[in-house]
Parts: C-alpha cells; structure tokens; sequence
C-alpha cells in the first residue's frame, strides 16, 4: 500500500507534473483582464474567446492554474444553489428566479458539450445526486423539501423522494430510511477538468500567467508584485482568496473542507456498495458531507470538520488537520461500514467562500468595467460555469437569456469583524453538529435549521 499523500488532491496529484506557465513580465494592456485561474475565471475567459476572437485576453494567477477550490473539491458538478430559489424570487419575482435555477440546471449539460468539444478527459458522467435520509428527521425534511420544489414547478424528473428498497439499490449505505434523487448533477475530475478548459483558452488566444500576485484593483487596472495591467473590463473571480485584495477581507468568509480519497476499490467491493451509474452521494446531515465513485474506481469523500479560521485565515497547515480529518473518515466507514480497514491514499483541504446573505452573485459595474462573481458556498463546478458565460455576455453585449437573471445584482455586503466573525460562526457549526446527534437519537431538533437560517440572514 502507498504512503498517504497529505496536503495535494488527487486531481491535483495524477496530473503531476502540472504545466508551468510565466509568470507576468512587466505592464500590459488587454481588452479583458480576469483575476483568477479557476473555474469562474477560465469560463469567463473561454466564452468571452467564443464570442469575439478578436479580444486580448489575459487571465492572472497568483499559483497555479486550478490552485484553489477548482482543483480541490469534490467534483460535483451540481445544479443547485445554497441559498435556494426563494431568495432570488424575493429579490425579483418567483418566474425569474424559475428561470435562473433553469439556467443552473442546463449548465450541467453546456459543461459536457464543452467537455466533448474540446476533448477533454476528465471523467465527466452525469449520474444525478443520491442523498440519504438515515434518520426520521432527515427523511422528514427530504420529504418537505420535495413538496416544496415540486410546488415551486419542479418535477420528478428533477427531484423525487426514494424508498428504502429504491436508495439501496442505488447504493448499500447503512442504516436508510429513504432517500432524495436530484437529477442534475454529474461527477467530474476537476482537476482534469481545469486545467484542459486552461488549455482550450489557451488554444483560443488567452494568455495565462501564474505566479502572479494581484495586490488591488482599480478602475480599469489590475496591480500586481510584477507590474500593471491595462484593460477596458476587469473580472474579479477570486472566490474565498477575496480577503487577500486590498480592502476585501471581510468580503467573502472562507470556510475549510477536508477531503480523503480511497485507493481503488475492486469489483467485489463495488458490488456490494453500488454507486454503478456513479451518482454523487451525501446525507441530509447539518454538517455537510459529500462523495464520488471516480472514474478509476475510488471513493473520494469530504466534509467540512473544523470550518473557520481567526480573521478569514487561510492556513496551508489546517488543510491536513488530524482530527478534522478523523471526522471524515468517520462519516465514511458509519455510511459504509464495509470499507473499513480500506486504504486512504490521499488527504487535503481547501477553502469555499460564503457570502454574507448565502446568495450566490454576479456583479456588473459598467461604468468602472468592473465585473466580479462567487459566493458559491461549495457548489461552485457547475454555478462557475453559469456566472463565466454570464459575464463574457456582459462584456460583450450579447443579447441573451442570461444578462438578465436576478443573481446579477450588488456586491454581497460585508462579513462582521472580529470577533464577532469567529465567534458566530464557529458556534454555529458547533450547534448545528450537536443538532445532529440529537437527530441520530431519533428526536426532533429545530436547532440546525435555525441557526443555519440565522447563519444566512434569512
């Protein structure tokens, strides 16, 4: 058995070594310059090349390409937003916010056209999303939340409620007592995923430079350690490294996730745990959980464990925490109970961001050229892919669908200082953990729902 891996992805670590890029030389002038070598980043980038060849294009990274969440999550390319669709009705009307879940949801399938046409190999297979309720409680809220889409205009095709007999045949997770099919989601590499959509950029004319560092932006100008940068648009796409931009610290809260991958399973293990049409796979805890079967036949597994650094920290060291890390691998065994003893051949983290409002955005200044997009509290593959294309069409002036949806709106307001950040959102999680082991006595328990609607500001 190999050595486990700590501190790199597995996406990250199969395509070692990563392509090396230059890093900026100096001022430059572009008609578009992104801030970002992520998802919202390079979607930006790719449509804005699809739409007008003619414009100079530059996308800046402070590491490398896929350095962030992009190449660290999970890999679920999933049509949902956290905040759900209500809040975007009440900004706007329940037939607009209709229409922009709709959108979400058909990114999911943009995602594989661009994927087939470009020929990029990253295991992409949309296989839906099975969530297991393991509790009454869960199953309760599984079975509201499902009458609540469907009134909203939803339909099975989209959600639907599972028996105990239909969950396990999807998947022999212990201990159902139903379960919740979203169809639209896919499993990916993402890893592969960005850094091919890098290449396809590249391929299209954008310029790429990593080990850059964006220090602030100003109307029109982006400043870097290795110089200016000139452009008539600037797209802001740094998600949780927000805080590192001149005044922006409480702009975003970066929140840790840890995740581990198993080494392969084999056919006999499959067998009994199922997961064949590789749907992504979480319960209906408070305290998030999330999986995949990868395309080589390994599970890979997260949570989020200890969440919230002092002062919107982002620490390296806190990725590889050893009891935020045990608490992973303890939601995997009490699902599969049958793998323990397994072998776990990686171990990471890394950071999402959450808007104060928990509302995913849009941003579109235009008479600053300034554009900025994120927020997306750790379902950012497929919304990325939306708020990138969205953008581009901004710029542009693209007559669309999409120029219109009601998550283009203001920049999130402001987290609250410390301590009052820390303190609020650290006992938060700390209650709505203790919410579940009441729900796991087989009690009912307000307290999560609460707190994580206070959490929100709803």
């Amino acid at each position: 058995m190999r050595a486990v891996l700590t501190g790199r992805s597995l996406w990250l670590d199969q395509l070692s070594p990563l392509p090396q890029r230059p890093a900026l030389n100096g001022s430059l002038e572009a008609d578009v310059v992104v801030v970002g070598g992520g998802f919202t980043g390079l979607w930006t980038a790719y449509y804005l090349k699809q739409l007008d060849p003619s414009l100079s294009v530059v996308v800046v990274e402070r590491h490398h390409v896929g350095f962030g969440a992009s190449g660290r999550n999970g890999g679920w390319v999933v049509a949902e937003f956290a905040c759900g669709l209500d809040k975007y009705a009440a900004m706007s009307s329940h037939d607009e916010a209709f229409r922009l879940v709709g959108e979400l949801h058909a990114s999911v399938d943009e995602i594989g056209r661009v994927i087939r046409a470009e020929g990029i190999e990253c295991g992409f297979h949309k296989g839906g999303t099975i969530r297991f309720a393991r509790n009454a409680a869960q199953l309760e809220r599984q079975r509201q939340e499902v009458a609540h889409e469907h009134a909203a205009g939803f339909t099975d095709d989209d959600f639907r409620l599972l028996s105990p007999d239909q969950t396990r045949s999807i998947a022999a997770a212990d201990g159902v007592l139903g379960g919740l099919f979203f169809a639209h989601t896919a499993a990916v590499d993402p890893g592969r995923l960005v850094t091919g959509l890098a290449a396809a950029c590249e391929d299209a004319g954008v310029i790429i430079v990593e080990r850059t560092t964006v220090e602030s932006i100003d109307d029109h100008v982006v400043h870097t350690d290795r110089g200016d940068l000139r452009a008539r648009h600037v797209v802001q796409a740094t998600e949780a490294y927000t805080r590192d931009l001149d005044g922006e610290r409480r702009r975003l809260l970066p929140v840790y996730s840890r995740m581990i991958a198993t080494e392969p399973l084999t056919s006999e293990q499959w067998a009994e745990i199922g997961l064949a049409d590789r749907p992504t796979f979480a319960d209906d805890r408070y305290m998030v959980i999330y999986g995949q079967r990868t395309e080589d036949g390994r599970l890979a597994f997260g949570g989020r464990g200890i969440p919230y650094l002092w002062g919107s920290g982002i620490d390296p060291a806190s990725e590889v925490r050893a009891d935020s890390h045990a608490r992973v691998d303890a939601a995997l065994f009490e699902l599969f109970p049958q793998l323990r003893g397994i072998g776990i051949t990686h171990r990471w983290g890394g950071v999402l961001a959450i808007p104060r409002d928990w509302t995913p955005f849009v941003h579109h200044d235009p008479d600053r050229g300034f554009l900025a997009a994120g927020g997306y509290v750790g379902e950012g593959v497929a919304t990325a892919n939306l708020a990138g294309r969205t953008m581009a069409e901004l710029i542009t002036g693209a007559d669309t669908r999409r120029v219109g949806l009601p998550w283009i709106k203001a920049l999130p307001r402001r987290w609250e200082p410390e301590p009052l950040r820390w303190i609020g959102v650290r006992s938060s999680y700390r209650l709505m953990a203790a919410a579940d082991r009441i729900e796991d006595r087989g009690k009912t328990s307000r307290l999560g729902i609460t707190l994580a609607n206070l959490l929100r500001g709803s």
